[in-house]
């Protein structure tokens, strides 16, 4: 069975994005981003993501953002399908369905790395086994919750953390 991984930068006030999905906050280069490289490239076989999570590589030309690894991206827009890349399939339908498979099945870890909305279902569903949150020295004010606006309650361990020079504090959760 396969881990699924919420790995995500947010801000001190709980945001993964401002509303318009733009992150431009977060700290793009330290000691906390070469040890994100190394998860994403080592740790994981398989990379999940909401379609507002993809649009935002899409609008800068990006049709595969992680192309080692096999990509889905959840969308109730699939006739709006981008240039198509062999590693990167959409997905429309009931993702804790599609997930709940993928993780029964063997292979690396799973990564999820937004959005909001995804995350909030999976979470909900109880699909997530681990967040890995890179929270950034920075308030957004508003923008996209880290776990959407789910009404549910989720008890977290915490398992490990780290703080940088920069500022970023990682810090690893097991879902309770």
């Amino acid at each position: 069975m396969q881990k699924l991984t919420y790995n995500v930068a947010v801000s001190l006030d709980g945001f993964i994005a401002r509303k318009d999905g733009s992150y431009d906050g977060f700290l793009a280069e330290g000691e906390h981003v070469a040890e994100y490289l190394r998860a994403i490239r080592e740790d994981y076989g398989t990379v999940l993501m909401g379609r507002a999570t993809y649009d935002v590589g899409l609008a800068v030309g990006v049709v595969d953002p992680y192309p080692w690894l096999e990509t889905f991206v959840f969308t109730s827009r699939p006739a709006e399908l981008a240039p198509g890349a062999p590693r990167v399939s959409f997905v429309d339908g009931d993702a804790n369905a599609f997930v709940r498979a993928l993780k029964a099945k063997e292979g690396k870890g799973i990564y999820l790395c937004g959005g909001g909305k995804l995350a909030a279902s999976l979470l909900g569903a109880g699909l997530v086994d681990e967040l890995v949150l890179k929270v950034n020295p920075v308030l957004f004010g508003s923008g996209i919750p880290v776990a959407g606006s789910a009404g549910w309650l989720r008890a977290l361990a915490l398992t490990g953390s780290v703080a940088y020079p920069s500022g970023v504090v990682v810090s690893r959760y097991a879902v309770a």
